[in-house]
C-alpha cells in the first residue's frame, strides 16, 4: 500500500529545482534529484534516488487553487477530521488547512526503507518544511503544528511509544512528549488536556 508524508505550506512560492538538487548533493552525497514531470522552473514531480538508481521517493508539488488536485486533497483532509480529537486541535487545523497554498507529497519508495535513504528523505522534507508557514502530515499518524508537534489523533489503536504532541488552548501551544500506548495519556490528549504526570512547554500560537 502506498505510503505518503506531506508538507503543507501557506506559501505559493516554491524552491527551484537547481536549488534543491544542489542542496541534496551538498548535504547528502550519494543521492540526487531528477525531474520526472515539469521543467526546472516549474517542476511538478521530482524523483529522489541514490547514485545507484535505487528510488527513495517521488515528490509531487500540487498547488491549491480552484478545481485543483491540491484543493481536492485539502477537502479530503478536512472531511477526515470530522471525527478526530481533540476538538481544539481539529479547529486550529481546519482553519490552517484553509490557508494552505502548496502541498509537497512524498511517496515513499523502496529506497526509503534503508537508513541512509530514510535520512535523506526526512532531511529533504524538513528542508521544505523549515522554509516556514508549513505543517507536516503523515499517513496513519496525522498532522503537526508549525513546530512539528502532533496535534490530532489519527493513529491506530495499537500504537505505542514516545511521541511529541501539542495541545492548543486559548492561543497557546502546550508541547510535551507522551507515551502513545498509555491509556491515561491518550485519554487526556483526546480531551485536549496535558496528561497530569507530564510537564509541557508553553509556546504562543503563531496561527489562531
Amino acid at each position: 500500500m502506498a505510503y505518503y508524508t506531506r508538507v503543507l505550506s501557506k506559501d505559493e512560492e516554491f524552491p527551484p529545482f537547481d536549488e534543491l538538487a544542489q542542496w541534496i548533493r551538498a548535504e547528502h552525497p550519494g543521492y540526487k534529484l531528477i525531474i520526472e514531470d515539469g521543467i526546472e522552473e516549474e517542476w511538478e514531480t521530482l524523483l529522489l534516488a541514490g547514485d545507484d538508481d535505487v528510488e527513495v521517493a517521488l515528490i509531487e508539488r500540487n498547488s491549491v487553487s480552484d478545481g485543483s488536485i491540491g484543493q481536492d486533497e485539502i477537502a479530503d483532509f478536512i472531511e477526515d477530521l470530522r471525527d478526530c480529537k481533540p476538538e481544539s486541535g481539529v479547529q486550529w487545523l481546519t482553519e490552517y488547512l484553509g490557508e494552505v497554498k502548496t502541498i509537497y507529497a512524498f511517496h515513499h519508495l523502496q529506497g526509503s526503507e534503508t537508513v541512509d535513504g530514510s535520512n535523506t528523505l526526512h532531511a529533504l522534507r524538513s528542508h521544505l518544511w523549515e522554509r516556514g508557514d508549513a505543517i507536516i502530515q503523515a499517513d496513519g499518524e496525522g498532522f503537526t503544528n508549525e513546530d512539528g508537534y502532533h496535534i490530532v489523533w489519527q493513529f491506530s489503536d495499537s500504537v505505542s511509544g514516545p511521541w511529541n504532541m501539542g495541545i492548543f488552548q486559548d492561543g497557546i501551544w502546550y508541547h510535551f512528549k507522551m507515551d502513545l500506548g498509555d491509556p491515561d495519556h491518550r485519554a487526556a490528549f483526546l480531551k485536549g488536556e496535558v496528561p497530569e504526570d507530564l510537564s509541557a512547554v508553553r509556546v504562543a500560537g503563531t496561527h489562531e
